[in-house]
């Protein structure tokens, strides 16, 4: 007989909602973590403050879940965004609406939404073990059987959930352990690579750092294929960093950049900065006339400033071959034309990103053709689940990666309790 009914590997978000899904629905749990404190990766969430989720409907949610999104349909219907609310708030956690949908405590202290996950898990009777890393999970012929620790002490259980996480952030102990255990049970990980991570870009400008430390507020940002068509823009904020790019809308891009290099092969891609998304391309030559011509005494870098950032200037009139000393009257319409253009396209050659250990979200994982997207049970061993991170599904930051965790995690929990026939 088992000492267990389940054991949950891993304390981050979703191994904490599988503990308390499984003990909600009976079953006796034993929750493992290798560190020595829960919830670290869910206690530096959204700046300190705790994203705990998204309010858009479940295709929009979805939409913002690039990463093989679609897969958690099921697991939504189990627990999605407004069980999560309604799950924290019956906890005593008063939760605000932010911009774009993100859920925050009202006390802005993540610290308070990790306390009470960890308290529901314990009021549930669910066992803890801090401080006591996996060794391997134990896999029979038929059925997975239990965990090995380091220490050389084998815990037996009828049901595993690994809820290691994937390889980023790994000072808050996801370092990629989880990988191997699945594939000792046959299944397949799909390449890993980091997103939402800045940009890395060798262009002198960068290097020089003459921008560094640039914010843009409000501009779209854009990655394009070797077609020379945009393959996804993103509008919001950005900053110009000793490397290349960063802010929220660099790290929305960045899996779209490594995209374009493995299908082309090449080294650099190429990304563009529209300075004035809302203006139209004529309507930019017109805005950009009537500011030059209400001061026609001015040299060109000077006039321009209160339209553009001025550590911009120089490179855009750089860019556009514009001697910036040139008073405005002195603009040729070929000149005019060729800074209007630079505003709306701005080019930055870009050559990957930082590491995956520096992203906020690993990309790839467990292949998900061989998970039950209903039950996060695997479909190769009986008995072991899967969810979280370690899962082949990545989103944006806003609160889409940890739903997913809280819906994946409460799904694999809830039916790993379940008896079985």
């Amino acid at each position: 007989m088992s000492e267990y009914d389940i054991i949950v590997i891993g304390g981050g978000p979703s191994g904490l909602m599988a503990s308390v899904a499984a003990a909600e629905h009976g079953a006796s749990v034993l929750l493992i973590d290798k560190g020595t404190k829960l919830g670290r990766k869910l206690g530096i969430s959204g700046g300190g403050r705790c994203n705990v989720t998204n309010m858009k409907d479940t295709a929009e949610l979805i939409a913002h879940i690039p990463g093989n999104g679609r897969f958690l349909h099921s697991a939504l219907r189990h627990f999605d965004n407004r069980s999560i609310v309604a799950f924290f708030e019956e906890l005593g956690i008063r939760l605000k609406e932010e911009d774009n949908g993100r859920m925050f405590p009202v006390s802005d202290r993540a610290s308070s939404v990790v306390s009470a996950l960890v308290g529901k898990v314990k009021n549930l009777g669910v066992q803890i073990m801090t401080g006591s890393p996996v060794r391997e999970v134990l896999y029979g012929p038929d059925r997975v059987h239990g965990v090995l620790l380091d220490s050389g002490k084998k815990l037996t259980a009828r049901a595993v959930v690994i809820a290691t996480g994937g390889k980023s952030v790994p000072h808050t102990g996801s370092t990629g352990d989880g990988y191997s255990w699945a594939e000792a049970a046959g299944h397949t990980i799909t390449e890993l690579y980091p997103t939402e991570v800045p940009i890395v870009s060798r262009e002198d400008w960068i290097r020089s750092g003459e921008l560094q430390g640039l914010s843009l507020r409000d501009v779209s940002l854009s990655v394009w294929n070797e077609k020379g068509k945009p393959l996804i823009s993103h509008r919001g904020d950005m900053i110009f960093t000793h490397f290349g790019l960063s802010g929220p809308i660099a790290l929305r891009c960045s899996q779209f950049l490594r995209q374009v290099q493995r299908k082309t092969g090449k080294d650099s891609v190429e990304m563009s900065v529209d300075l004035f998304p809302d203006l139209r391309p004529h309507e930019m030559e017109a805005k950009l006339q009537d500011k030059l011509e209400a001061e026609p005494k001015k040299a060109i870098r000077n006039a321009l400033k209160g339209l553009l950032p001025e550590r911009l200037i120089p490179l855009l009139l750089s860019k556009a071959g514009i001697d910036g000393d040139l008073t405005c009257p002195h603009l040729s319409k070929n000149a005019h034309a060729a800074l209007a253009s630079l505003l709306k396209r701005m080019p930055i050659l870009v050559h990957g990103t930082r590491s995956l250990e520096e992203a906020f979200v690993t990309g790839g994982g467990v292949h998900l053709k061989e998970i039950n997207p209903g039950t996060m049970q695997s479909r190769l061993m009986p008995g072991l689940y899967f969810c979280g991170e370690i899962l082949d599904i990545h989103g944006y930051t806003g609160g889409y990666n940890i739903t997913a965790a809280f819906s994946t995690g409460y799904t694999a929990g809830m039916h790993a309790a379940l008896k079985e026939e």
